[in-house]
Parts: structure tokens; sequence; C-alpha cells
């Protein structure tokens, strides 16, 4: 099975996997927002970091959501 056909399958079977991808994108939603707001206050500069922080949380989470699901198949 592709990467793609293995995202989709988890998209509609799996809960969590779903939760992540769509935080995924509303983190990173939420980043190019702020990036498009010039000067950025010490406020703004520490959400970002933290927004990246979160991306890559859920990010590495569905890595291993996607392993297991090709190790299992």
């Amino acid at each position: 099975m592709d990467r793609e056909t293995l995202i989709e399958r988890l998209m509609a079977g799996n809960e969590e996997f779903r939760r992540l991808r769509q935080e995924h994108q509303e983190h990173d939603h939420e980043l190019e927002q702020l990036k498009g707001t010039a000067p950025l206050s010490a406020s703004q500069q520490w959400r970002i970091s933290e927004l990246k922080k979160l991306k890559l949380m859920a990010k590495d989470r569905m890595e291993t959501i996607i392993r297991h699901s090709t190790v299992s198949a």
C-alpha cells in the first residue's frame, strides 16, 4: 500500500490520526497568519515558537501511527 492510500485509510478509520492532522493544519494556518504580521511582538514570537513545536509533535505522532500501521498491515 502506498503512503497516500495509507493516510487516507487512517483519516477514515483512526480518530487520533484525524485529530492530529486537523491540529497540524490549524497550527500551520495560525503560523502563516502570524508570519504575515510585521513587526512581531514578543508574545507573537513566542506563539510562533510554540506553534512550531506543536506542529512537530503532531507530525511525529502521525509518523509513528503510519509506521505502526505499515508494520501491522
